[in-house]
């Protein structure tokens, strides 16, 4: 089986390192099917060249090296390692220009020499957590065999959900970064809740939509400030389609330069851990390096509506 291992070092090479998919086609077999682990469904050769070259265009500086191979009979297995730097979008993940080091294998089933079925360890998901943006976004999942697309849960009407979030009450906060030009960037947002004490860590939800996404996704820090009773104006302002939404808001750095808003009940800066992919929206988890209370009573929401948080009744017991 020389011949076939150095085919596959050979067409590897070609494929994974310059993009050449067509030499794929000199070590499959007519019949090919790949398998992934944890997915359901079956891919050809026509979705494995898409794949090669879509993982290249996010990692244009990509180095697939084959480390083992091994047959016995007709069963294979495939050993490999791979570099790069995520320079370009990958579906709709932005780029975060990190350097990647991931490995992972294949075993499989040969006839008449070529590769015939393979399973293999290791798809976009792994790359995207192994470049520190792990994804819970179904756009990486595959389907059943044929379709390439993802199975479809039922769900309930989006008027139930909605009616369901309006009985929830949360406060208002104002999440912050800086952009790479050094200007200020926020939205305002209420999915944010605290995750754990030790290690300080929290997370919020943030839209892809918004403007100041990118600019999130691409920092290393954010800041999170709970705006106080008497801010009606500024949540107002961060949650309106203004580009400049810093204009007549006063505000101060925090440590690694996150915009603090003045005048707010709480403020926090952190470090951004992770940013989980969750279809339209990216839920960062960050863990707290700076924090600042005020005095003020907070702001909350509920329904559409802001509330007054100084005006709480407390509940008691019967």
């Amino acid at each position: 089986m020389t011949d076939f291992k150095q085919l596959v070092c050979a067409a590897w090479d070609a494929a994974w390192n310059r993009g050449e998919v067509a030499a794929l086609d000199e070590i499959v077999h007519a019949d090919y099917l790949q398998e992934k682990a944890g997915s359901p469904g079956l891919n050809g050769v026509t979705e494995l060249k898409s794949e090669v070259l879509e993982v290249r265009a996010a990692f244009p500086d990509l180095r697939t090296t084959v480390d083992k191979i091994f047959v016995e009979g007709d069963d294979f297995a495939v050993f490999w390692s791979s570099t790069g730097t995520f320079t370009n979008p990958l579906r709709d993940v932005p780029a975060t220009g990190t350097r990647v080091q991931t490995r992972g294998s294949v075993q499989g089933l040969l006839r008449d020499g070529r590769v015939a079925r393979e399973r293999v360890s290791w798809d976009l998901r792994d790359l995207l957590t192994d470049v520190g943006v792990p994804t819970l976004h179904s756009a990486f999942e595959i389907g059943p065999a044929g379709t390439g697309a993802p199975e479809r849960l039922s769900v309930p009407d989006a008027e139930s959900l909605k009616e369901f979030n309006r009985k929830f009450v949360t406060g208002v906060t104002v999440v912050t970064t800086r952009a790479a030009d050094g200007r200020p960037r926020g939205l305002a947002a209420n999915a944010y809740t605290s995750v754990s004490l030790d290690p300080p860590l929290v997370l919020v939800c943030v839209q892809k939509s918004s403007w100041t996404h990118p600019a999130l996704f691409e920092s290393r820090h954010l800041g999170i400030n709970i705006l106080a009773n008497t801010q009606r104006h500024v949540v107002e302002r961060f949650s309106s389609k203004v580009q400049d939404k810093f204009a007549g808001v006063a505000w101060h750095g925090a440590p690694a330069g996150s915009p603090l808003i003045d005048g707010s009940a709480g403020a926090i800066e952190t470090e951004i851990k992770e940013r989980f992919q969750a279809k339209t929206h990216t839920v960062f988890i960050a863990r707290v390096t700076y924090a600042e209370v005020s005095e003020l009573a907070p702001m909350v929401y509920q329904a559409g509506r802001f509330y007054d948080g100084a005006m709480l009744e407390e509940l008691r017991a019967d």
